[in-house]
This record gives structure tokens, sequence and C-alpha cells, in this order.
């Protein structure tokens, strides 16, 4: 049987040596713009864990200023957490405020807008398997998968003095 002073005595064996170590992130809304990796005009992500043994990553989206951003499917479920401001799909009557949640379902497809009167938009998005990137009618015109963030995130780290590596300590 535990005893109370058990609770406080952390665990007393090694980590399985294929786990891959944690990844904590004190400032996730970084104090230096470099970290934000350019999408689109006004428009940026922030990675937070990019998973590619898993194929999903984690990011902020930030964006500044209204606009039509992308339309796209998705294969494999999203979830989100509006931080700041608001959004919604051209698809759809409803929107996205601070503090509230979106699960979008496997198959859906949407165009995300921010509206006009939003100074900034920033959303906590898991995104798994890809973005497929569609015309009106559905035809593929690109896609994003774990893979592709991280090479947009490398080539712009190594363009802004950061590094190409300094990915790295967001991939497991």
């Amino acid at each position: 049987m535990a005893t109370d002073s058990d609770k406080w005595q952390p665990y007393r064996h090694p980590m399985p040596k294929e786990s891959p170590p944690e990844l904590v992130i004190p400032d996730a809304i970084p104090a230096d713009e470099r970290v934000w990796v350019p999408v689109d005009e006004n428009v940026w992500f922030r990675p937070l864990c990019l998973a590619a043994s898993r194929g999903y990553w984690m990011n902020l989206l930030r964006v500044r200023r209204a606009g039509v951003l992308s339309r796209h499917r998705h294969p494999q479920p999203v979830h989100g957490y509006v931080i700041k401001g608001r959004w919604r799909y051209l698809e759809h009557d409803w929107v996205a405020t601070e503090g509230g949640y979106v699960y979008e379902a496997p198959g859906e497809t949407h165009t995300l807008v921010v509206d006009p009167d939003v100074d900034e938009m920033i959303t906590l998005f898991q995104v798994n398997g890809a973005m497929i990137y569609v015309d009106p009618d559905g035809r593929c015109t690109g896609y994003d998968d774990v893979f592709t963030r991280i090479d947009k995130c490398r080539a712009h780290y190594a363009a802004v003095g950061l590094g190409a590596d300094y990915v790295d300590r967001f991939i497991r």
C-alpha cells in the first residue's frame, strides 16, 4: 500500500530507451518574430510539434489582417483551439471565437476566412495527415504534410539567421 509520502516520490526507473525526449516550449507565442514561418501575406505558422514518425503537426496559425487563407480538404481529423480573435469557414454558418474549440472531421473541405474587423487571429491546430489544397470544384492544387512543413521551417529559419537546424527541436 502506498503511503502519503510515496505520492511525492518521482518514478525511480529509466524511461524506455525508444521513447523520444519530452518537448516543452515555454514561449509558445514567441517574442522572436523570426520563429513564425510565413505561409502567405499576413499569415504565419509557429511549429510546436512536428511528429514526423506519426504524420501530424501541432502549430499556431497567426493571421494579421483580413482575408481568405486557403481552401483545403482533410483526410484525417483536425483539432483547433482559438487563442485570439476569430475565424470562420465560407462553407459553414458558425464562427470559431476566442476560447472556442473546433473539431474538423475527415473528408471536410473548407475555406478559412478572417473577417476585416479582426486585427489578429491565433489558433492552435493539430493537423493529422495532410491538408490537400483544392480549387472550388475540388481539384487538387497542392498539399502540406508534416514533411513539407519541416522543409518550410528549415528554409525559413536558414534565411532569417536561426539556422536550418533550428526546426530540429520540434521534430519527434
